[in-house]
């Protein structure tokens, strides 16, 4: 699993995001309950941009009665409450996103691998004029597509087999 404590890898910014979920709780009237926490912490806990499968089976392996239900319906309250974005669909799944920092997103088109980019150039403020005339922006995200790195090791792997092996 490919974790670590908050996007820029601190425990402060894990903890500023799980008291903001507390905030925004308690300013909506939503009950916090112990899956609720679990279920933020494990994706704001994480750089890969989880769906709501790996979120299940992370946090069942610390709450066994969970269900896969519960996680649904957590993930989209919180996307209304504004404490996680949605990115996707990517290979028949949505995948969450608690680093609500303006920022951008590189994705394998092999695997789905999905990451953090910064992409200073690209913003609301840098916004070509040619968008006025469908309305207003708010917000800008960029999706970069690619082949990351180990899928282009694997596929360099299997070329130098073909060629050693004679089968092409």
């Amino acid at each position: 699993m490919d974790r670590s404590l908050a996007a820029d890898g601190s425990d402060k910014s894990l903890k500023q995001r799980m008291d903001h979920l507390r905030l925004a709780c308690k300013q909506a009237g939503v009950r916090l309950t112990p899956q609720r926490m679990e279920i933020f912490r494990e994706v704001a806990g994480r750089i890969d941009h989880p769906n709501a499968d790996a979120v299940f089976r992370a946090v069942r392996a610390r709450m066994p009665t969970l269900s896969l239900d519960t996680v649904y319906r957590t993930l989209t309250l919180l996307k209304e409450l504004g404490l996680v974005t949605s990115l996707g669909p990517r290979r028949e799944s949505v995948r969450f996103d608690a680093h609500l920092e303006p920022h951008h997103h590189y994705v394998c088109v092999r695997c789905g691998m999905t990451r953090d980019l910064s992409l200073d150039a690209v913003s609301v403020d840098a916004a070509p004029a040619a968008l006025s005339v469908l309305g207003t922006m708010v917000s800008t995200r960029v999706e970069v597509q690619g082949i990351c790195r180990n899928c282009a090791e694997k596929v360099a792997e299997k070329r130098g087999v073909r060629k050693r092996g004679g089968t092409r």
